[in-house]
């Protein structure tokens, strides 16, 4: 481009020159200023001739940023692009290293290694993988007719591995499916990697599922995300529905925080008559961002055990698929082999074992985040275990925690419960409730909200920092952010209080600390003794005061004065637990969970405010409790340690001391005791 410019330049300048020397000819006396006017053009002409180059190159290179496959987010890559194609990301330019199988014992010290540097070490490792197989062919899948039956055009399955069905009616591409047999740790064809169906390839999923005896279903995608269609719903929300001739009908689902659980009976009907209907059972984890990976394992972990637990041994392959089914779907496939692996050889082998199954479907496990996922997950099973128990091993795990060989002795339960508090508490994540303007409205400084989870209110015209509470979302068992854990108010936050019970659309507020403990202010009585009493904006009026055996019950009216609409609001506040020690018993903590859960079912499942004084140690036992017993009345199983392990991932030092840990186990064990002829809790 700069030669053309300059050979422009060049010849208007030499034309200039002529006309000038002929003026000269022509004329007798020579102008002083025809020189300088014409170097001064000259110069001119250069200056736009260089500006119009550097906007066209800026123009093309524009254009090509956009168009590169590698568009980056702020926490994480694409997983796909807007245009249905798949994000590849580009191969390291460095030559191809090989890594080596890690024994667990190196497994902490190898992930703090690969992680510094914001994981520069994973990426390596990462962008040293082969894409795919170097002699697979993907013929079948390129065929005309076959073509409008991918989701993406650059996520293929190999000729070699790909799921073959029955042809129909002599239609030779009537076999064709994307999806590809995967191996896992020692079992051939374990999984099928399978594309989210499309609608008008839904008919062929189920045959696949039929045809291959499949009888889990795994989903790992939502079916839309950022506006954007990942996977077409193949299943009926209720009744049955026919797919092709295979009738699939709903018999039951279970939805919780982290997946859902759909079991269909599946009957093939086909021209020589019905055959016996199958169970299939679909795990449909939704806690999968839009974005990157979860933000922790425990979810991942705790939903393939539930995979392996309900998948039976006599089944075909275990379907698996995301959107085009290769980077989440690879991401569950590699952390239950390297789990098999761990259990098997004392080792893992990712970077071996992604390699082995990239022969059999190219791209499997799509980013370096979920390449680094993998070991994150990895990690926690190792340091921690499978901590869950069935209600019927509970007495046994309990007389292990305790271990009474000395009294008092309780090194099991001191254990387990210093492996909690070794968490990172992440202080770098604090950074709005740290803020100069919002350090006075936290009563205890070591307990401010994380940004990512904490309770954002309105922001009040003309006033910065206004839209911080010291509150935290907190999932349930069922149900994301059900509860709010927060401080007790202090008395210049108490209208922020009210603005949040108002703006969350709360009806439910659980107190359980007293309002001044060992002379001590603890709590701001935020309630009116009487009658009513105004807040900012807030009017609370008292209705009615009941008090029960172990909790006593308020039930108020909130008004919002600028519109006058009124909210009906039930205030448990549960007595005798000290703030040093816990009650002297569980009943009264199953009743007044079994009452807030009355009045949630009655009121609509907005999120339950939660608080004692700094909205931690007890605040972190209720939740952790309902979360629990919950769990316990639905399966007949607990994990009273990865519970509180979330919770304190979610706000920190939840569940605060030893004591209020091992009053969770009590209370479980009471609720058993209580409850022994429902001993199934199913």
């Amino acid at each position: 481009m700069i030669p053309v410019l300059f050979l422009v330049v060049t010849t208007v300048t030499a034309n200039i020159s002529s006309n000038t020397t002929n003026l000269k000819e022509d004329t007798q006396p020579t102008n002083p200023h025809v020189l300088s006017t014409v170097l001064v053009l000259s110069l001119l002409l250069l200056i736009v001739a260089l500006l119009v180059w550097y906007f066209l190159r800026g123009r093309n290179q524009r254009k090509a940023a956009v168009t590169t496959v590698d568009k980056k987010v702020p926490n994480g890559i694409l997983e796909e692009q807007e245009q249905q194609t798949v994000v590849l990301l580009p191969r390291s330019p460095s030559a191809a290293k090989v890594y080596f199988p890690i024994p667990v014992e190196r497994l902490e010290d190898e992930y703090r290694l690969r992680s510094a540097d914001d994981g520069k070490l994973f990426r390596e490792e990462y962008n040293s993988l082969a894409g795919g197989s170097a002699q697979g062919t993907c013929e079948e899948a390129n065929k005309e007719s076959n073509k409008d039956k991918n989701r993406y055009p650059n996520i293929l399955p190999f000729d070699h591995s790909r799921v073959v069905l029955t042809q129909l009616d002599g239609n030779p591409c009537s076999d064709y499916v994307n999806a590809s047999y995967i191996n896992g740790y020692t079992e051939k064809n374990k999984f099928i990697a399978a594309q989210g169906p499309k609608e008008d390839t839904v008919v062929d999923f189920w045959r696949m599922i039929w045809e291959q005896k499949v009888a889990t279903v795994v989903m790992l995608t939502n079916l839309k995300e950022r506006k954007e269609d990942k996977c077409y719903q193949y299943w009926p929300d209720q009744g049955c529905w026919t797919y092709g001739s295979v009738r699939v009908a709903v018999e039951d689902f279970t939805v919780l925080v982290d997946y859902t659980i759909r079991k269909f009976c599946v009957q093939y009907q086909g021209s020589d008559g019905s055959k016996t209907p199958r169970l299939v059972t679909q795990l449909h984890f939704t806690s999968w961002p839009d974005f990157g990976v979860p933000f922790s394992p425990i979810g991942m972990l705790k939903f393939l055990k539930k995979v392996k637990t309900v998948n039976p041994s006599f089944a075909g392959p275990i379907v698996v698929h995301c959107s085009a089914g290769v980077g989440r779907t690879g991401t569950f496939i590699v952390i239950d082999a390297m789990i098999d692996t761990m259990h098997a050889e004392q080792k893992i082998d990712v970077f071996g074992f992604v390699s082995k199954i990239r022969e059999q479907r190219s791209q499997l496990v799509q980013t370096d985040m979920q390449y680094s996922f993998i070991y994150q997950a990895l990690l926690e099973y190792y340091l921690y275990g499978d901590t869950e128990l069935d209600v019927s091993s509970l007495e046994g795990h309990l007389h292990k925690l305790h271990n009474t060989n000395a009294p008092f002795d309780r090194v099991g339960l001191d254990e387990e419960f210093r492996k909690l508090t070794n968490m990172r508490i992440m202080k770098e994540n604090m950074r709005t409730g740290n803020l100069p303007a919002n350090m006075k409205k936290n009563r205890v400084l070591q307990i401010i909200p994380y940004d990512f989870n904490r309770v954002i209110l309105s922001m009040r015209r003309g006033q910065e920092f206004t839209d911080y509470v010291n509150a935290s979302f907190i999932d349930g068992y069922r149900q994301k952010d059900y509860f709010i854990a927060t401080q007790g108010p202090l008395p210049h936050t108490v209208q922020d209080f009210w603005r949040m019970v108002w703006e969350w659309k709360c009806h439910s507020i659980v107190m359980l600390t007293e309002l001044q403990e060992r002379e001590q202010d603890k709590c701001l009585q935020y309630w009116p003794s009487e009658d009513s009493a105004t807040y900012g904006d807030y009017a609370v009026e008292i209705k009615a005061d009941t008090l029960c055996d172990a909790f006593s019950l308020k039930d108020l009216v909130l008004t919002f004065g600028p519109e006058k609409q009124t909210r009906a609001i039930r205030h448990f506040h549960f007595h005798g637990w000290p703030e040093i020690g816990i009650p002297a018993e569980g009943k009264g903590m199953i009743d007044i969970i079994a009452a807030v859960q009355r009045q949630q079912q009655q009121s609509g499942n907005h999120p339950i405010v939660v608080h004692c004084s700094a909205g931690a140690g007890r605040t972190g036992t209720f939740i952790a409790l309902s979360n629990i017993l919950e769990r316990v009345k639905a399966e007949g199983l607990l994990d009273v340690f990865q519970t509180v392990k979330s919770l304190r991932m979610q706000r920190p030092h939840m569940v605060q001391t030893v004591e209020q840990y091992d009053f969770c186990y009590r209370v479980v064990q009471d609720f058993v005791d209580i409850f022994s002829d429902y001993a199934n809790f199913k």
